[in-house]
């Protein structure tokens, strides 16, 4: 990581027209870094601020299962609830739980987003997918910047946007895609027990955990919530290319 913090901390960020400014000319002074890997398909996903409320957004009606926690390496000293309850309030981005009848993935945690198709613009691929999965739909001057791409043992290499989504955007998600939205806070993003890595004997790279909530989110998503925390959030740069990915995600 280098840099310097610039701005206040998280907690006193409120969600208008300073924070959108103070995200976008962050994100603008990062230097993306861009990925070719041979053999690989290209994907986009979009990291959507809005605003949240801690009563009205802070549900979590379904929690992950004993036997999805169960594959969580390295987490004997987290409390693992499999629910992130409680993590809304203040800016926030979205995140969302896939459904668990999905063939690839199935009832993970995953940023909005999909493969690329052939022509497509990568940002409009990621705006495609915005609206074919939570109903939302961005517009073009909604786009703050872009993060890092990061490629994923699965064979693709994922390309970030970070859009504002508005204080009260209105979502229909698809349920045949997503089985849940969840508005994760500004501050839960900057948790002081955030990130973790841990070791695993599958790989020599560390594998990235962020705890939201009684969770831990994995990369590829948690690669790009914690570039996206330490970039468009602090304002510093953190390169994530290299953080693992556990076994579970390598399908």
């Amino acid at each position: 990581m280098t840099g310097e913090a610039v701005g206040p901390p998280p907690a006193a960020f409120v969600f208008g027209d300073e924070l959108r400014r103070r995200l976008a000319e962050n994100l603008a002074r990062h230097p993306r870094q861009p990925l070719h890997v041979d053999g690989h398909r290209r994907a986009a996903v979009a990291v959507i601020v809005v605003d949240s409320d801690a009563d009205r957004h802070g549900d979590d009606p379904n929690p992950a299962p004993p036997e999805r926690m169960a594959g969580i390496p390295g987490a004997g000293d987290f409390p693992l609830t499999g629910s992130i309850r409680g993590t809304a309030g203040g800016p926030a981005i979205l995140l969302t739980r896939r459904a668990p009848t999905l063939r690839a993935h199935g009832g993970q945690w995953a940023l909005p987003g999909g493969r690329i198709d052939v022509d497509e613009a990568p940002i409009d691929a990621a705006r495609r997918e915005v609206s074919e999965e939570l109903g939302l739909e961005l517009e073009a001057d909604a786009a703050l910047g872009c993060l890092d791409d990061y490629a994923t043992r699965s064979g693709y290499v994922i390309t970030p946007f970070v859009f504002w989504g508005g204080a009260e955007p209105v979502l229909h998600p698809d349920p045949s895609e997503v089985l849940s939205v969840h508005r994760i806070a500004f501050r839960e993003l900057c948790r002081a027990d955030s990130p973790r890595f841990v070791s695993i004997p599958e790989s020599d790279r560390p594998v990235v955990q962020l705890p939201i909530g009684g969770d831990l989110i994995h990369a590829p998503t948690a690669a790009v919530m914690l570039q996206f925390r330490r970039v468009a959030i602090e304002g510093v740069t953190e390169r994530v290319a290299d953080y693992e990915q556990p076994v579970f995600a390598w399908r």
